[in-house]
């Protein structure tokens, strides 16, 4: 099978932004990138790009597919027959594939739904979009999100909880440095795992090939976290002058999950949140803008991440986070490419994904009109959607 995008705009996401280009695909990989007037194979099927704008297929670095985005998503998951997550976790999948986004990385779900659901789209068994899992968060005991997570104390046992994670088919292992927003009883602010504790799971995940990520709001869980060696800082609420520059000067990048903020803040309360989560959002929020902008002036490498399923942090809603670093003084061009290449980078998937470049894998997305311009057709006007060179979806 034969594809080609035909004379229009092409956001690579190297930097560069090509006008009147063609992006011919055959098989899964993309075969040729040309600007100007390019030979395309009598037996293409053609899309036109005169309405919109190429981009590569988007990413999101943090979300929960086994969390449904409702107003209190934990009671939630747990209230609901796991055949019940499972049939949502699909669902929720296919959503967010579907509105433009290929690949995302799971950062917790429950009883290994979030595994098999990894292996369901990788065989073809359903759409969604292709899945990076961390299989169960490692949390100190009554640590952040411990209904869910693996506790464990002391460095022995968190190095043999990141080894079950690697055991269990995990592609990353995720350590919670910090308390947060969604568990009652914690601070946010507060530092959990030790950095004892962190560096051994780390090591351990680094030796098998895994790369690492931590929650991590507070400003001795972060530095903690930094010192053992983590490959990514997710949320970032207390940062300083300290962390920055240590995440600056070992390329160390930064998720912030603004989506998450944003619509606990918007629905509150009067919509069903529980108090405790929307009473310590709006105690951190001064706090996690400061550290966003902090990141920005400083050049952290900021990748897109939303946290989705979080409440009303809806799934198939992710290209939203890339709106919210533009309200933060990211320029669109920097959002996006937090969204595409970047991204890529921070999952270890660069080779293949993240830029719309000759053979690579031809994930791609077809925007009507110019996000550039106007970011919020991310969010209304995604027309097209290839995955592995597959057109799921073609409303153009």
């Amino acid at each position: 099978m034969i594809t080609a995008f035909i004379n229009g705009k092409v956001f690579v996401g190297d930097g560069k932004v090509l006008e009147h280009a063609t992006v011919i695909v055959e098989g899964d990989r993309i075969v040729k990138l040309g600007k100007g007037k390019t030979p395309v194979p009598r037996e293409a099927n053609k899309i036109s790009l005169e309405e919109g704008t190429l981009f590569p297929g988007f990413i999101d670095c943090h979300v929960h597919l086994c969390l449904d985005g409702s107003a209190d998503p934990v009671t939630t998951l747990f209230k609901d027959p796991l055949p019940m997550t499972t049939l949502k976790a699909s669902r929720l999948a296919r959503k967010t594939l579907m509105n433009g986004v290929t690949m995302v990385r799971d950062m917790g779900g429950k009883d290994g739904i979030d595994l098999c659901l990894r292996d369901a789209i990788r065989s073809g068994l359903i759409l969604g979009p292709r899945m990076l899992v961390s299989r169960q968060m490692v949390c100190m005991t009554g640590g952040h999100g411990w209904p869910f997570a693996r506790e464990a104390d002391g460095p022995d046992e968190v190095r043999k909880a990141a080894r079950e994670q690697i055991k269990g088919g995990a592609d990353l292992v995720k350590f919670m440095a910090t308390g947060g927003v969604m568990t009652p009883g914690v601070e946010p602010g507060a530092a959990q795992l030790t950095e004892e504790e962190l560096r051994a799971g780390i090591d351990e995940a680094h030796k098998a090939g895994r790369k690492t990520a931590t929650h991590a709001m507070g400003t001795e869980g972060i530095l903690n976290a930094l010192r053992a060696g983590i490959d990514s800082i997710e949320h970032g609420v207390y940062m300083n002058e300290e962390t920055i520059a240590f995440m600056k000067k070992k390329g160390i990048a930064f998720i912030p999950t603004v989506s998450a903020l944003f619509h606990i803040e918007n629905k509150g309360v009067e919509a069903g949140i529980p108090a405790f989560a929307v009473e310590k959002t709006l105690r951190v929020k001064p706090h996690h803008l400061k550290s966003i902008r902090m990141a920005r002036d400083a050049g952290v490498m900021v990748a897109a991440g939303t946290d989705a399923g979080t409440p009303f942090n809806e799934h198939g809603q992710n290209l939203g986070e890339m709106i919210f670093l533009v309200e933060q003084g990211y320029s669109p061009a920097d959002a996006l490419r937090a969204g595409t290449s970047i991204a890529a980078k921070v999952l270890g998937v660069e080779k293949d994904f993240g830029t719309v470049q000759e053979g690579k894998v031809a994930d791609l997305v077809v925007v009507k009109g110019n996000p550039l311009e106007d970011m919020k057709t991310l969010l209304t006007s995604v027309a097209v959607v290839m995955q592995g060179g597959k057109v799921v979806r073609n409303d153009l």
